[in-house]
């Protein structure tokens, strides 16, 4: 068992660190960042919907017998990321003038990818319990999977008005998360399994709520035909690199 601990750790470690993707952005310009922001952007929102309709909502109605209640926790989850950024507006229109450069979607954001590093956590350290080669295989498959999420978030945080340095730290933190998910899963062993059920779908809800209410509004914003053949392109990308991980589940 210690052995598995050890593995455990080790794999979540390396998730976590995916996080830290954006540090290669740190040698670029601002200038160049800020040119093709969009582009990184629109590989988010194609990212994020792949991830919620081609995983994660098949994922959650294979383990359920009730799709009935899949369906009302993924509306559940649209409408709370709805509440939750109203209270990041409210919150952000109470700040002072200093802070006022940083958009809520960044919070929520942070907010959404820390439920999906919980959710990942709680995954590999189920698997470690299994088997170790169940544990590595569904490691490889997360960190993949997590890559063009994560430059997508990394975009998305820059664009909401953090600075690199920043941006790249809260990602870390939030990146953490996933051990916060391990130790949930060895406390409690099988059962924490059974809160993936309810945790996928409302993550799901998050990730749809994000890209058709915060993000694809921005990429209307691009009126050249140019960039909006670009986007799309890039969406197109976000969405197959995660119809591609579909290989490894």
């Amino acid at each position: 068992m210690p052995i598995i601990y050890l593995y455990s750790f080790v794999s979540v470690l390396a998730v976590s660190l995916i996080s830290l993707i954006g540090v290669f952005s740190l040698s670029f310009k601002e200038e160049i960042i800020k040119k093709y922001i969009n582009l990184f952007i629109s590989l988010a929102v194609g990212a994020l919907l792949g991830d919620a309709f081609i995983h994660l909502i098949p994922e959650a109605l294979e383990n359920s017998s009730n799709p009935l209640l899949v369906s009302l926790l993924i509306i559940a989850g649209i409408l709370f990321f709805f509440i939750v950024e109203k209270f990041f507006h409210w919150h952000h229109h109470g700040e002072d003038k200093e802070e006022n450069h940083i958009h809520p979607v960044g919070k929520l954001i942070l907010f959404s990818d820390g439920v999906h590093n919980l959710i990942d956590g709680i995954i590999i350290g189920a698997s470690f319990l299994v088997s170790v080669p169940v544990g590595i295989a569904t490691t490889i498959a997360v960190i993949l999977h997590e890559i063009p999420q994560e430059i997508g978030d990394f975009a998305v945080l820059l664009h909401a008005g953090y600075t690199k340095t920043r941006a790249l730290w809260l990602n870390f933190l939030s990146g953490l998360l996933s051990i916060a998910g391990l130790i949930f899963v060895f406390i409690l062993g099988g059962i924490a399994e059974n809160f993936i059920i309810y945790f996928i779908p409302i993550a799901s809800g998050g990730f749809i709520y994000i890209a058709i209410a915060d993000l694809i509004p921005e990429l209307h914003k691009t009126k050249e035909i140019k960039y909006s053949l670009l986007q799309f392109v890039f969406l197109t990308i976000g969405i197959l690199l995660m119809v591609a991980l579909m290989a490894l589940e």
